[in-house]
């Protein structure tokens, strides 16, 4: 794979790669380059996780060796629980990432716990925090913060120790959702300022409910690796999918995000009286025959839910387990 084919699959799917030129000259200049996401430990891991950890997979195929931060200090000030529940939260999501597909072989997975308690690493904080205006970091949080309108101090501490976890895992490339932008803009700002090099960032996008509203787990308009098979295909039936309609089509992101980088295509199975059952082979060709209104949106639906059924296996397969036996 030569550096522009790199480029093209790690680009694939981003909401936007800081920079671009930045990444072109780390593939240039050496071999085995790093590359980090943080999470939160969960008890629910849904599709939103999931699109970072492809592109994850994404960037092992080019090469690099990843780290992935299972930030348990960090859930602690974002009030997720005990360090007790979030540690074994911490465990089941490494077995459940390893088991969608992320190798193992290439990964190291890291609890900020074992680094973020040290001398160095709390002074680096302090340090970080002389330059970092109160106003900065409470908007590098807004979008991740349990508590927007009266932030505990905890959450001014949170971007401070995000950006030092970027020098302290000695990565180049730091990924994650368009929400943790701010976060990472701060980490390129500040950390030279402190003696650690700048962060490439690449940043993949938000993925809307399946209502086409804002993901919700009130309103349970995701996919959860804890639902079934049926709960799947159910959820897929009723979801937002207005004919001809592209912007805005949560079933046409499911597509773009997730079968295609998964399966390289989408075959759509209906009677011979609609047509018969024709296979996508690119996005680009789906896309046209479902503006075109040739692939009406019930036969999209019934083929992604086949396909996103097929993709989850694996790891839903690990979180039941792991979840029973918690």
């Amino acid at each position: 794979m030569d550096i522009e084919e790199k480029i093209a699959l790690i680009s694939r799917n981003a909401e936007e790669i800081v920079t671009l030129e930045e990444l072109k000259l780390l593939l240039e200049t050496k071999e085995k380059p790093r590359a980090y996401v943080g999470y939160e430990p969960s008890g629910e891991i849904h599709l939103g996780h999931l699109i970072t950890v492809n592109k994850l997979k994404d960037l092992q195929k080019v090469g690099f060796e990843i780290i992935v931060l299972l930030a348990d200090i960090h859930a602690y000030l974002n009030e997720k629980g005990t360090f007790e529940e979030i540690r074994e939260l911490a465990e089941r999501n490494m077995k459940t990432f390893i088991a969608f597909g992320l190798r193992k072989e290439n990964a190291r997975f890291v609890l900020g716990s074992e680094y973020q308690l040290k001398e160095d690493y709390t002074l680096d904080v302090l340090r970080l925090a002389r330059i970092t205006t109160l106003n900065r970091a409470k908007r590098s949080m807004d979008e991740v913060s349990r508590r927007k309108e009266d932030p505990m101090v905890s959450q001014m501490i949170y971007p401070l120790m995000q950006a030092l976890d970027i020098a302290y895992l000695n990565v180049d490339v730091a990924v994650g959702g368009i929400d943790q932008r701010k976060i990472h803009m701060l980490a390129r700002e500040n950390l030279p300022a402190i003696g650690y090099k700048a962060p490439i960032c690449i940043h993949t996008p938000i993925i809307a409910g399946l209502d086409g509203e804002k993901m919700s787990k009130s309103k349970g308009n995701y996919i959860s690796l804890r639902d079934s098979e049926k709960e799947v295909e159910r959820k897929i039936l009723k979801a937002y999918c207005p004919q001809g309609v592209v912007e805005g089509n949560p079933i046409i992101d499911l597509v773009k995000h997730y079968v295609f980088p998964s399966f390289g295509k989408l075959k759509v199975e209906r009677d011979a009286k609609h047509g018969g059952d024709v296979e996508y082979t690119s996005f680009e060709s789906l896309i046209e025959d479902f503006k075109a209104k040739n692939l009406h949106p019930m036969d999209l639906k019934k083929a992604v839910s086949r396909y996103l059924n097929e993709m989850l296996a694996d790891a839903r397969e690990e979180f039941l387990k792991l979840s029973s036996n918690a």
